[in-house]
């Protein structure tokens, strides 16, 4: 998979931009057009989408826009250029704010989005996007990257946002050198938890 493309804009539309990348043109889908210019550096992380029709790689700006895009084409029913629709009408805070209060009212008003769309992602997503550091207490405080990772494993497991939230500090505060080993660690410690220790 190709993660990312760091290069120069060489031209852009509506809804895609072409970087030149060691002397090559990679067209990507893009939410964001307003937002860039002619030959500007510019790092996009990307999704390569194949099917036996055609082959398209999808942009964004940020790793928690490539992640929510990832999260959403794997709702039944829901695409890739739906998604990418979604992203170009909001900002991945709003959709994710909307999926986590069950507001079914303002993924509808998305393009590509009806009612039966709309509750199956509330269905499939809700409690899955709440990005760590939007903690309770609402600071900023972000985690290294195996941090994150370890807390996505700890939600696959099924541990609420609030555990979880603890768990991320208590491993920040106890580093470590590898995925596994934070996995391992914030397991002790909700453990621990949950015997009131």
């Amino acid at each position: 998979m190709i993660a990312f493309i760091k290069g120069t804009v060489q031209s852009y539309g509506s809804d895609w931009l072409i970087v030149d990348h060691g002397g090559m043109g990679w067209k990507v889908s893009y939410a964001h057009t307003d937002r860039i210019h002619l030959n500007e550096e510019i790092m996009v992380y990307t999704y390569l989408h194949y099917t036996e029709a055609e082959m398209s790689l999808y942009g964004f700006e940020s790793q928690q826009e490539q992640d929510l895009f990832l999260r959403l084409i794997s709702v039944k029913g829901l695409g890739p250029k739906t998604a990418m629709n979604m992203l170009a009408k909001a900002s991945a805070d709003k959709i994710i704010l909307a999926v986590e209060n069950g507001d079914v009212s303002v993924l509808k008003s998305m393009p590509g989005i009806g009612a039966k769309t709309a509750s199956q992602i509330v269905l499939d997503l809700k409690g899955k996007l709440v990005p760590v550091q939007n903690k309770a207490k609402g600071d900023t405080e972000t985690y290294p990257k195996e941090i994150e990772e370890a807390c996505d494993a700890l939600r696959n497991l099924g541990y609420k946002q609030s555990e979880i939230s603890s768990a991320a500090d208590y491993m920040n505060k106890n580093p470590q050198d590898s995925v596994q080993k934070y996995i391992k660690l914030g397991l002790q410690f909700l453990v621990r938890q949950k015997l009131g220790g």
